[in-house]
Formats: C-alpha cells, structure tokens, sequence
C-alpha cells in the first residue's frame, strides 16, 4: 500500500480574512483526495497561537469556535501544540491576510525545510504590496491604474498636498480609490468622489497600513483569470463580475453567500480580449516571481484596454471563490486542482534541492 502523503493544512491567522481563512480550510478538507493525503488541520487563532489538532477540527465545523483555555493563548512562536503532529510531508497555508500572504509563514517552512503550496517568500512579500506589483507590472508593459502612495508620516502631517483632496485630484481625477497597500480582498477600501469622503477613506486605510494607496478609477468590467504553476504556468479563461449593486467588488461581494455579485464564466467578451488578459495575467505573475498559485484581476475598458488592479496570491477558496472556478471550467475539478498544487509545490521543492546538491 503507497503511504499517503501527510499535508500540513494552516488556517485562519491574525488578519481581517481570519473567517474567510478558516472556510477556505474546511472547503479544502472535504474536497482533498483521502486515498492520497492525510489531512492535518493546524489553526492559528487570531491571538496567533497554533491550536491543537483537535481544537483545529472543531474550528473547521464553527468558524466562530474559540479556544476554550484563554491562558495558553501567547504568540506565534508557541508550536508545542503541534508536537503530536505526525511528520509532516509538505504545508498548504490558507492564511489569507498578514502572516499568511506577507511571507511570514512562508519564511517559517523555509527555516523547517519542508515544502509548501503556493508563493515563496519574495513572491509572496511583493504580491502583498500593491504598489510593488504595480512598479513590476509597468516593467513587463502591462497597464495599471495610475496612482499616488501616502506614508504614514505624510498622512500625520495635515499641511501636505497629498492629503489635499483638490490637488489629488488633479493627478488622478475627482473619482478614486483608496486602500491600504498591504492587505487583501478589499479590506479597508474605499471609494470616494468628494473631499469629505476622501478623509474619512484615509482614516480608515492607515487603519490597516502604513502606506495608502489612493488610485484613478478605471471605468469597465472586472474580469479575473487564476494561474496555476512553477516555470511553466497554466494560464485558465476569464471570468467576468457583474455587481448588482454597488460600485465595486467589495470584501462583502467576495466573500458574502448572499453576494450580489454574479461570476460569469467564461467572460462574454471578444477572444481577442480574453487573450490579451491571459498574457497580461502570465507576465505579471512570471515577473513577480509567483509559484503555485495566483489570481490576477483586471479591469477591462471600454475602448478596449486592459488594465491590472490585483494579484492575489492566495485566493480564497470558498464556495464563490473564482480561482477553483475558473479551473473547473477549464477541466481540473476542485479536488483535482487541491491535488496538482501540492504537486506543484513539492515539485519546486525538489528542484531546490537538486540545485543546492549540485553545490555540495
């Protein structure tokens, strides 16, 4: 009999995604390939202490489950909970956010030299900066929302232009976005179209960051595409987001089950177009260095241009979730995909390893 490969599955975290996280982890443990893996769930709360194997299933059947003794909650750095873990062959992190998509954990296994699903640590730190995926995305061709960053000293100093409204605005236009430049999935976002709301915007983005974005609007249709790889990524069709209501995708849109968003897959659009937000897709994900997984959004005009407003390299995988959608359309059903990227990700593993043998 093959010995099943033992999969470290880590959910939840400290971010403003914990729920998210946490159903992204259970959808992933139902549709896993028992015949292939052992499911260990590992939960971080969102005081950052990794619960047992047992507090972790039940977690996984109530996201609002709490550790029932407070006192052992300290930090991060508190792994005894884990030593009843079996060996574990390789990590999948689902921890959407800070901690998860930042690097963080990822620098975590790389000091366990275990492999794991998706980005490395480069990737991840700057696919979790917008405003670094926008600098790359420009170096590749690939078109973005113009834009403007505000640090926290600028923010703290009222006299600056940048928090001028008018003077903003004659940068990028009376309607804009502002959000924070490391977060996920909207999170502190705001769209405004007057000076009030464009401070109130700021407030509540310093809330999650130490550098804000604040960006033109781009008028169009937002359609996204998921990748899937190392070297050579797939590359899947484009889905299209219809809001119902609202202005924008919202965290609530994405995440909600009584979203008003429609996902249409594949996007009604002209091929020509679809091929064009496919290769735009490839070279941001090949120029930021992402492995194993991303989902890459655009905006898509009216006159036709393509214009990049995020990399996700952890999406969710809830039962709205595109990236597992888009994947289904093109073949690889949910259980499948589980299965390929932690192939993909022990694939990349093993080629650092040859690379750093070949030294020895």
């Amino acid at each position: 009999m093959t010995k099943k490969t033992q999969v470290g599955l880590i959910f939840g975290g400290n971010s403003s995604e914990y729920e998210v996280s946490i159903v992204s982890g259970r959808n992933i443990y139902k549709a896993i390939d028992k015949d292939k893996f052992d499911v260990h769930p590992i939960w971080i709360t969102n005081d950052g202490y990794f619960a047992d194997e047992k507090e972790s299933f039940k977690v996984l059947e109530d996201p609002k489950y709490q550790v029932k003794n407070p006192h052992k909650v300290t930090n991060i750095s508190n792994l005894i909970e884990l030593a009843n873990l079996p060996e574990i062959d390789i990590f999948f992190p689902i921890v959407h956010g800070n901690l998860g998509e930042d690097g963080g954990l990822q620098g975590l296994f790389k000091i366990l030299d275990k492999p794991f699903v998706g980005d490395d640590i480069l990737a991840a730190a700057v696919t979790m900066d917008k405003e670094f995926t926008k600098i790359l995305a420009q170096r590749v061709g690939v078109p973005v929302a113009e834009w403007i960053a505000v640090k926290r000293f600028e923010y703290n100093d009222k006299n600056n232009d940048k928090l001028n409204y008018d003077k903003v605005a004659e940068k990028l236009g009376k309607d804009m976005f502002v959000k924070p430049s490391n977060q996920g999935s909207s999170v502190g976002v705001s769209h405004v179209t007057n000076a009030d709301e464009y401070k109130k915007a700021l407030d509540e983005a310093f809330k999650y960051d130490d550098k804000v974005l604040v960006e033109e609007t781009v008028p169009g249709t937002e359609v996204e595409t998921a990748v899937l790889g190392n070297d050579k990524p797939i590359v899947s069709s484009v889905g299209q987001i219809t809001n119902a209501k609202g202005s924008w995708y919202s965290y609530e849109n994405k995440y909600d089950d009584d979203s008003t968003s429609t996902l249409q897959i594949p996007a009604d659009i002209p091929e020509e177009i679809v091929e064009k937000v496919r290769l735009n897709a490839k070279k941001v994900y090949q120029v930021t260095e992402c492995s194993g997984l991303a989902r890459i959004d655009s905006m898509l005009t009216p006159d036709g241009k393509v214009v990049l407003t995020e990399v996700n390299a952890l999406p969710g995988f809830t039962s709205i979730s595109m990236y597992p959608k888009l994947f289904e359309e093109a073949g690889i059903p949910y259980t499948d995909l589980i299965t390929r990227l932690i192939e993909v990700g022990q694939e990349r593993f093993d080629h650092k390893k040859t690379l750093l043998h070949k030294h020895d």
